[in-house]
């Protein structure tokens, strides 16, 4: 089966331009012009990824990437000429998976959207292995983690830099190699990006923050796993 798209952009010529050259690489493509409208697509269509344009009237990127989270943990690319340290941490926060600014070539765009998708199939693999995790509880079978049964929302790219260091057993993992392991070896961005996710990533799964006790910092090198037993 095609991996299913949805494209968002208000701007016509774009929206055109960007559906013809992803339908000649392979995908099946939906489009919007506008929030609302990518809403009901998303909810009647349930796409495997989607390109989300930020500046539109109306109901903006910042919105619809907030109303699909509460729908889904379907996988978003951002689309945007906004480019400042904050606006990328505003979208990592929401729980966006990718960032691209304008303007972009398509070859950057395929290869960022291929390994998107390839993270997302990597966390949906189904897994035998359960983690108990102090008072989480990480289930690979569900692509889940709860803690006291109340499930965490996870994005695909904060369980995907979970389960690699979960993989790692206690092995300190280097940025570098966590780079890699997410966003594949066409990423152009440095290991800051790293930090911002284990930043997410310990906000939503750390008791306090500000001293971890799961995700540990070998300073100058990367992470490890923090006190945990497989089950």
């Amino acid at each position: 089966m095609k991996p299913k798209l949805l494209v968002v952009d208000d701007d016509p010529t774009l929206l055109r331009f960007l559906r013809d050259y992803l339908q000649d690489e392979g995908y099946t493509v939906f489009t919007a012009t506008g929030g609302a409208e990518a809403l009901r697509v998303a909810y009647r269509e349930h796409p495997h990824l989607v390109l989300l344009d930020v500046m539109m009237p109306g109901m903006d990127g910042w919105q619809v990437t907030t109303r699909l989270r509460e729908l889904s943990d379907v996988p978003i690319i951002l689309l945007t000429a906004k480019n400042t340290e904050a606006d990328k941490l505003r979208g990592f926060r929401l729980g966006v998976d990718d960032y691209i600014t304008k303007p972009f070539s398509f070859a950057e765009l395929k290869a960022r959207i291929q390994a998107v998708l390839n993270r997302a199939r990597r966390t949906q693999t189904p897994e035998t292995q359960r983690l108990r995790l102090g008072e989480l509880e990480i289930d690979f079978d569900r692509h889940e983690v709860r803690r006291q049964q109340q499930i965490i929302p996870l994005t695909p790219t904060e369980f995907r830099l979970l389960e690699v260091l979960v993989r790692a057993q206690g092995r300190v993992v280097a940025e570098e190699e966590l780079l890699r392991e997410i966003w594949g070896t066409n990423r152009t961005e440095d290991t800051a990006l790293i930090r911002r996710y284990i930043w997410l990533l310990r906000k939503k799964i750390e008791p306090k923050p500000a001293t971890p006790r799961y995700i540990l910092t070998v300073r100058g090198y990367g992470y490890r796993l923090g006190e945990g037993e497989t089950t």
